[in-house]
C-alpha cells in the first residue's frame, strides 16, 4: 500500500478551487451571521454559551481517541481558567487540567505564532505523566524510531486490520519544519487552512500519542484566527465525534490517494456547517437557562436547590431521583427529599410517570 506521504510530490496538496467555492461561501456566510449573533447576546449568555462550547469541544475531542472526561471536572477547570464566576466548581484531576490548557492556549491564544515547542508544550500537557495508559511515551517531543513503524490500527490481536502508516521518525524533523512553514506563510481561505493543516498533521503523525487532540486543536486556532475572537460558540470536535466513523473513512482514503485533496476539504466544510447546528442547539439551551431564572427571580431557593437545577438545565443526563439530588448537592436523602417536595410545591419540579423506588423529576419550565 501506498501513502500519500510517500508520493513523489509531498507534501505539495492541491484542491479544486471552483468545487469548493459555492460550500466555502455558504459556510463562511453562515459562520460570520453565527459570530454575529452570539456576539450580540448579554454577556452573561456569551460567557455561558462559550463555557458550554469549550466544555463540549474538551470532551468530544477526548472521546473521539477512547477517553472518557468527567464532565464537571472540564468545566471546573475551564471557568477557573477564564476566570468565570461559576456555582458549583470542584477540583480537577492533571490529565483533565492538561486537556483544557492545550485547547485553551489554542483558542484564546490563536494570534501566537504555531511552533514546535508549542506543540511539544501540548504534548507535555496531554501526558503529565509520560505515560499513555500504562505505556511510557516520549513526551514533549517527536516520536522516536523505537515506535516504527508508527500504525493506526483496529480490531482484535492477531487479526489486526493496518488503515495507515506514518512516516518513519527519522523524517519528522524535516516534514513538521514544512509543516510548520506552511502554517505560518501560507494564505488560503482560513477555513481552507483550517482543514489542510488537519489533514496534513495528523498525516504527519509526529507523537507517540494524543496526534488527533492535537490536530484538532490546531484547526480549532486556524478557525479562531479566522474569526478574530477567542470566544467559541460551536466545537468542531463535537460534530467530529458524531461523525466518527465517517471522520475515519475520510481520513483513511485520503491518506492513501493523491495528491488532490478536494474530497477531503468538502468534507471538512460541510462537517463544519453541521457543527453550526449544534451551535443552535447551544444556543436554545441557554437562552432556556436565562428565561428559567427570571421566571424564578422572586423564589428564595437555597444554594442545594439552584445547584442542582443548574445541573438539569446544563443538560443533566438519565433521571433525576432522590438519590442523584443527594449526590449532586451532597446531602442526605432526606435533606434532598426536603429540597424535592418544596420545588415540587411550587411547580418548578414534576414527578415523572411510575413512582416507588423508580421515581423521578423533571423541571416543568
Amino acid at each position: 500500500m501506498t501513502y500519500i506521504h510517500e508520493l513523489a510530490d509531498w507534501p505539495s496538496l492541491t484542491w479544486n478551487d471552483s468545487a469548493l467555492a459555492q460550500p466555502l461561501a455558504a459556510v463562511r456566510h453562515r459562520q460570520g451571521r453565527l459570530i454575529g449573533r452570539m456576539e450580540a447576546l448579554g454577556f452573561p449568555l456569551r460567557e455561558e454559551a462559550v463555557l458550554r462550547t469549550l466544555t463540549e469541544d474538551v470532551l468530544k475531542s477526548s472521546e473521539i481517541e477512547g477517553e472518557v472526561l468527567d464532565r464537571d471536572q472540564v468545566r471546573s477547570s475551564i471557568a477557573r481558567r477564564l476566570g468565570m464566576d461559576v456555582v458549583g466548581l470542584v477540583p480537577a484531576d492533571r490529565d483533565v487540567e492538561g486537556v483544557v490548557e492545550m485547547m485553551l492556549d489554542a483558542t484564546q491564544n490563536y494570534a501566537k505564532p504555531l511552533t514546535a515547542d508549542r506543540l511539544f508544550a501540548w504534548h507535555a500537557a496531554l501526558f503529565p505523566t509520560g505515560r499513555s495508559g500504562m505505556s511510557r511515551i516520549t513526551v514533549g517531543a517527536w516520536r522516536t524510531p523505537d515506535g516504527d513503524p508508527m500504525q493506526v490500527v483496529s480490531g482484535p490481536i492477531g487479526r489486526e486490520q493496518v488503515h495507515y502508516e506514518a512516516p518513519t521518525a527519522d523524517r519528522l524533523g524535516a516534514e513538521m519544519t514544512a509543516f510548520l512553514h506552511w502554517f505560518k506563510t501560507a494564505s488560503p481561505d482560513p477555513v481552507l487552512k483550517a482543514g489542510v493543516a488537519h489533514l496534513w498533521f495528523v498525516t504527519n503523525h509526529p507523537f507517540d500519542d494524543g496526534n488527533g487532540r492535537i490536530a484538532r486543536a490546531i484547526a480549532d486556532l486556524a478557525l479562531a484566527r479566522a474569526e478574530g475572537t477567542p470566544q467559541r460558540f460551536y466545537s468542531m470536535s463535537a460534530q467530529i465525534r458524531a461523525e466518527r466513523k465517517a471522520y475515519y473513512e475520510m481520513l483513511e482514503a485520503t491518506q492513501k490517494g493523491d495528491m488532490d485533496i478536494t474530497a477531503w476539504l468538502l468534507w471538512f466544510i460541510a462537517c463544519l456547517d453541521r457543527a453550526f447546528d449544534g451551535a443552535e442547539t447551544i444556543l436554545a439551551s441557554v437562552m432556556r437557562k436565562a428565561h428559567f431564572w427570571e421566571a424564578l427571580a422572586d423564589q428564595p431557593l437555597n444554594e442545594r436547590q439552584r445547584k442542582v437545577l443548574n445541573r438539569l438545565l446544563d443538560g443533566f443526563e438519565g433521571k433525576l431521583s432522590n438519590a442523584k439530588w443527594a449526590a449532586l448537592a451532597k446531602t442526605s436523602p432526606d435533606t434532598a427529599l426536603r429540597d424535592i417536595n418544596d420545588l415540587l410545591q411550587r411547580g418548578v419540579l414534576e414527578r415523572d410517570a411510575g413512582g416507588g423506588r423508580s421515581t423521578s423529576y423533571s423541571l416543568t419550565l
